[in-house]
């Protein structure tokens, strides 16, 4: 498995275990894996899956204790392992007909933490795919830059409720004050999920004038939200 030539051919295998495990090997995929580059980007549109065992040293720890992965998310984790070589390549992917791809694309570029990927994930907010528009909100969380910010307070608007319960994820991981007046309104999002993560990033954002707004959703009909408003006010007052 060490000679690329043979990793690159078995990423091209009929079977989707055969891809999934070469494309899952950690020590394989590093720097020096750059000409695997082009095989695991084709994979990133490949939705097939695959038992996640394939992906663990220890398959009876973790036999059926994880969704299904399949090899355009193990892809995305091999070019992330790659490194910078697969930038170029996955900001291309953000534009690809298939959906899976973009989103399989947007994670790995949140992985990669590069910050010259913030414009084009923003761009992905207005993919017309939710599951792209979720992922991005994601990956811009996780690079952590403030020019995400209004962006991401914009997609607390969004029609599906994954994208902005990620949104306001992303919001808290970025910690900027300038979200705590959407976030608080967020915390009346109809989606319990949604008002509960925003009622966590208030808490991460540490701003008092929140206090107000998660006093109120203190009342929450859903005890998850009121739960994490009352961590939330404890981590203000700290």
């Amino acid at each position: 498995a060490k000679d690329l030539s043979t990793v690159i051919e078995m990423l091209r295998s009929p079977d989707p275990v055969v891809r999934v495990g070469v494309a899952c090997a950690r020590n394989v995929f590093n720097a020096s894996a750059a000409p695997a580059i082009p095989a695991l980007v084709a994979l990133l549109e490949d939705a097939e899956p695959v038992a996640p065992e394939v992906c663990r040293e220890d398959h009876r720890r973790w036999w059926g204790d994880e969704h299904p992965i399949t090899p355009g998310e193990a892809a995305a984790r091999a070019l992330v392992h790659i490194g910078s070589a697969s930038f170029g390549p996955l900001i291309e992917t953000l534009a690809s007909a298939a959906a899976v791809a973009r989103r399989n694309a947007a994670w790995a570029l949140g992985a990669l933490d590069d910050p010259r990927a913030v414009t084009p994930l923003i761009g992905s907010l207005k993919d017309s795919e939710p599951n792209v528009r979720e992922q991005a909100a994601w990956a811009l969380g996780a690079i952590d830059d403030a020019r995400a910010v209004q962006p991401l307070i914009s997609a607390l608007r969004d029609a599906s409720s994954g994208v902005r319960r990620q949104a306001a994820w992303a919001l808290g991981a970025i910690d900027d004050a300038t979200a705590v007046a959407a976030l608080v309104a967020a915390l009346k999002d109809s989606d319990a999920r949604v008002r509960e993560q925003a009622a966590w990033a208030l808490g991460a954002i540490g701003d008092a004038r929140a206090a107000a707004g998660l006093t109120l959703a203190l009342q929450d009909t859903e005890a998850r939200v009121r739960r994490q408003s009352a961590w939330a006010l404890g981590a203000i007052a700290n």
